[in-house]
């Protein structure tokens, strides 16, 4: 089964972000806050949003690993989710962590809360 993450599998338009960010609340973690639109938008698979504002995660390198922890989580279960918009928001700050505990812990996380998608 192919595993990608092609430019159609991303929100891309603040007006798709806005919907999103209108519509239901999914599931909310520690960290993160996972909605999606009311109404999912016909023919085409799961798109990925993320919301890291600065004043959360204060550096670019926090900022950037938990984008990349969450993509890939979300490009390998990508095939299992059901053909919606998904927006994940940082709702609370980061702890200061190491990277590598920084990654373990979003990984986690967005592991359950995407098991609540599905």
């Amino acid at each position: 089964m192919r595993t990608d993450y092609p430019a159609s599998a991303r929100l891309h338009r603040p007006s798709e972000y806005a919907s999103a960010l209108k519509g239901r609340r999914i599931a909310r973690g520690a960290l993160f806050v996972l909605n999606t639109p009311r109404q999912s938008p016909v023919g085409h698979t799961a798109r990925l949003g993320l919301i890291i504002p600065k004043r959360l995660a204060a550096r670019a390198v926090t900022r950037n690993t938990i984008k990349r922890v969450i993509r890939e989580a979300f490009r390998l279960q990508r095939p299992y989710l059901p053909p919606r918009d998904l927006v994940f928001r940082l709702h609370s700050k980061v702890p200061d962590t190491s990277l590598r505990q920084l990654r373990k812990l979003v990984r986690a996380e967005v592991d359950d809360l995407l098991k609540k998608v599905r």
